[in-house]
């Protein structure tokens, strides 16, 4: 769908719902995602980051106070060539909640995918003519795949791993 601006402002306010129950465990809370980037076509699902010392942090009932609930066993996209990855370097914890469709993830701080989407965020912000042709991938992408999300992330996640290699550099 075409950008919202009003999406900066409910991630404000569940972020604000998010520091009220779980404040004391999150280091930082980030919007992230295609939401968090102004004027980029995006699915209408607010994606947030919650950065934590471990992933032991006990939050989980909290959450689920709020009404996300924990999705079990994933864990992020390891980019091509970068084998180099040890595997909690792509562990996390994923929450979903629908009432307003969230997507948490849960990340510990200087993991390569707690770094991943922020500078890839502010990669997208500071570049609109990349974010213009990232958000027409992801577009004909919905278009094709409209009920296949494998396929959908089979393609996405290479496209922005590309963009990632300039934003590194």
């Amino acid at each position: 769908m075409p950008y919202n601006p009003l999406w900066p402002y409910e991630f404000k306010e569940i972020a604000r719902q998010l520091q009220a129950a779980i404040g004391k465990y999150a280091l930082a809370i980030d919007h992230i995602g295609s939401t968090s980037v102004p004027g980029l076509a995006a699915k209408d699902v607010i994606d947030i980051q919650v950065t934590v010392t471990s992933l032991e942090v006990p939050v989980q009932a909290l959450l689920e106070q709020l009404g996300f609930k924990r999705i079990m066993h994933l864990q992020d996209h390891r980019p091509p060539g970068r084998d180099d990855l040890a595997a909690d370097e792509l562990q996390k914890h994923f929450y979903h909640k629908n009432e307003r469709s969230v997507n948490l993830h849960i990340r510990v701080q200087g993991k390569f995918n707690q770094r991943y989407p922020l500078l890839c965020r502010d990669y997208l912000r500071a570049h609109p003519l990349a974010a213009q042709a990232y958000g027409a991938i992801k577009q004909q992408l919905a278009r094709y795949f409209p009920d296949n999300s494998t396929a959908y992330y089979d393609i996405k996640d290479p496209v922005f791993d590309v963009i990632m290699e300039g934003a590194y550099a």
